[in-house]
C-alpha cells in the first residue's frame, strides 16, 4: 500500500469507531479531554480528512473511545 492509502486506512479505522459507537467529532473533543488531551473538532475534521497524525493521537482517539481491538482489514 501506498503512504495514502495507508493514511486513508487509519483515518477511516477512527471514523468508523465513531460512526460505531454514534459518537461525533465534538463528543470525541470531549473524550480526548478527559484524557488530558487538548483539541479542538476542527482540528479532529482536518486531521481526519487529511489523514495525516501521529501515531500517539491515533491511540489517544482509540483509547478515549473506548476502542479495545484494531482490525485493519
Amino acid at each position: 500500500m501506498t503512504k495514502t492509502e495507508w493514511e486513508q486506512l487509519l483515518s477511516g479505522l477512527v471514523k468508523a469507531e465513531l460512526k460505531l459507537r454514534g459518537l461525533s467529532y465534538a463528543d470525541l473533543v470531549q473524550k480526548l479531554a478527559a484524557i488530558g488531551v487538548d483539541e479542538k473538532e476542527v482540528n479532529i475534521a482536518n486531521k481526519l480528512a487529511r489523514g495525516s497524525f501521529t501515531a500517539v493521537w491515533f491511540a489517544q482517539c482509540l483509547q478515549a473511545i473506548g476502542s479495545q481491538r484494531l482490525k485493519l482489514d
